[in-house]
C-alpha cells in the first residue's frame, strides 16, 4: 500500500519560478519542482533523453551544471531522465542539483531518494515540459549491501494522455543477478500500468545480448535498435565502447521513435542518448 504526504516547501525566488511540494511514498523522497515554462513541443512529436550526469561532474573534474543544462536544452529534450543526481551532498557543496536544473531548463524537476550519502540524498530524477499527474518512487529488492537503487514513475499529460516514464540506474557489477531481479520487479511494475503507454529509461549497466536485455526486450522495444544508426555506445564520454544507457518503449504506445542519436560531451563520464518520437 501507498502512502502520501504533501507538505509546502519556503521557496527560493532566485531558483524557484513555480511552486514545490515534497511527496513521501513507497520506497523514498520525492521532490517536485516547477520552474517557468519552456518552448512547448509541437503537437506530433516530442523528445526523450537519458542521462547519467555523474552529479554534474565532467570530464575535467568540474562540477558545472550550467553545461548540463546547455546539453538538455541543445537537444530539445523535453522528458528527461537523469542518474546519479545529488541533493545537500557534501561533494556537491549541499546543492539541489535538480531544482537547479529544472530552473536552468525552464522544466519541472522531480528527485528520488535512493540513499543518504555524504550528509544528504542520491538518487534519480526527471525533467518535463508536460505536466505531472502523479509522481512515486520503488525501491528495488537488493542482493548485497551497499548503494540501493530504485525505479522512478512520473506520469505526465502528453496531449491530453496519460504516459508514465519510469527511469532508474541498476547494478555494474559482472553477477547479473541483481540486475535481472531489479527488472524482474520493473516488469511488475509495467504490468500494473492497466494498458497505460510507458516509456523506460535509464543506465542498465549491461550491453546488447546480455540476460538483462533480453528479458527488457520481452516487454519493451529498443528504441536504438529500431531507428539508431551506429553502435549507439554512450560510455564512456572519452572513449565510448559500451551501449549500456537505453531508451524503451511499450510496443502498443500511441506513438513511435523515429530517429535516435548520442549527442558528443564532456559533461559527464556518460554521453546522453536521444531519442524523437512522432505521435501516431
Amino acid at each position: 500500500m501507498m502512502t502520501s504526504v504533501r507538505m509546502k516547501l519556503q521557496e527560493s525566488p532566485r531558483r524557484f519560478l513555480g511552486r514545490t511540494w515534497v511527496a513521501v511514498c513507497v520506497g523514498g523522497w520525492l521532490l517536485v519542482t516547477s520552474c517557468a515554462t519552456g518552448p512547448q513541443p509541437t503537437p506530433s512529436s516530442f523528445r526523450v533523453m537519458t542521462y547519467n550526469i555523474h552529479h554534474g561532474r565532467g570530464l575535467d573534474e568540474r562540477v558545472d551544471l550550467e553545461r548540463i543544462a546547455q546539453v538538455i536544452k541543445h537537444q530539445g529534450a523535453d522528458l528527461v531522465a537523469l542518474q546519479e543526481v545529488d541533493q545537500g551532498v557534501a561533494r556537491t557543496e549541499r546543492r539541489d542539483l535538480t531544482a537547479e536544473l529544472a530552473a536552468l531548463t525552464g522544466m519541472t524537476g522531480v528527485f528520488s531518494n535512493n540513499f543518504h550519502f555524504q550528509g544528504g540524498k542520491y538518487g534519480n530524477a526527471i525533467l518535463t515540459r508536460f505536466p505531472v499527474l502523479a509522481a512515486t518512487n520503488l525501491h528495488y529488492q537488493m542482493l548485497r549491501s551497499g548503494e540501493q537503487r530504485g525505479l522512478l514513475q512520473v506520469t505526465v499529460g502528453l496531449h491530453g494522455r496519460p504516459l508514465v516514464f519510469m527511469n532508474t540506474h541498476i547494478d555494474y557489477r559482472g553477477d547479473d543477478a541483481e540486475r535481472l531481479l531489479n527488472v524482474g520487479q520493473i516488469a511488475d511494475v509495467a504490468t500494473g500500468q492497466s494498458g497505460r503507454a510507458i516509456i523506460l529509461c535509464g543506465d542498465f549497466n549491461d550491453t546488447p545480448g546480455s540476460r538483462t536485455h533480453t528479458r527488457l526486450k520481452q516487454l519493451f522495444s529498443d528504441s536504438w535498435e529500431l531507428v539508431g544508426d551506429g553502435d549507439g555506445f554512450s560510455f564512456s564520454s572519452d572513449n565510448p565502447r559500451k551501449r549500456i544507457d537505453y531508451i524503451w518503449v511499450s510496443p502498443d504506445a500511441p506513438f513511435a521513435p523515429v530517429k535516435a542519436w548520442v549527442p558528443q560531451t564532456d559533461a559527464s563520464d556518460h554521453l546522453p542518448v536521444v531519442v524523437e518520437f512522432t505521435i501516431k
